[in-house]
């Protein structure tokens, strides 16, 4: 359940709350030169921060017309359970909608364990796509 501390931004981590909420969360582990490339080569971004700290993110690689790769899906354990990658997934998609032409192509790329967690959540049609509405 988000929180009244809680905000959403349109704009990318820091480099250092980047590689922090990917190890952290349980994602590969990256380095800076990998987490600046994220960084300045996403399409866009969905930020959770809690009283000021990110806490949770998402980001959106892709072309730009209709073709849009949902990756970092992370929240610190200590925020998990709050509806925090829904809430980023959610903004995410929206952002899509807002720009794409009907039918793009959107896909969810996952580490092997955050992925054991979607699957958890209902989806497990790899055919299916996600709706592009929240």
């Amino acid at each position: 359940m988000t929180t009244t501390g809680d905000r959403v931004l349109r704009t990318p981590p820091t480099l250092e709350d980047y590689l922090r909420l990917r190890s952290t969360s349980g994602l590969t582990p990256r380095s800076a030169t990998q987490g600046e490339g994220a960084l300045a080569g996403s399409w866009a971004w969905s930020v959770v921060e809690h009283e000021g700290r990110a806490v949770a993110m998402g980001r959106v690689i892709g072309d730009g017309g209709w073709y849009f790769h949902v990756a970092d899906m992370a929240t610190l354990p200590e925020h998990q359970g709050r509806g925090l990658g829904r809430l980023v997934l959610t903004d995410l998609l929206e952002q899509i909608a807002e720009v794409a032409p009907p039918d793009p192509y959107v896909t969810l790329m996952a580490d092997a364990l955050p992925c054991r967690r979607v699957v958890r959540h209902g989806r497990t049609d790899r055919r299916r796509r996600p709706p592009l509405t929240g």
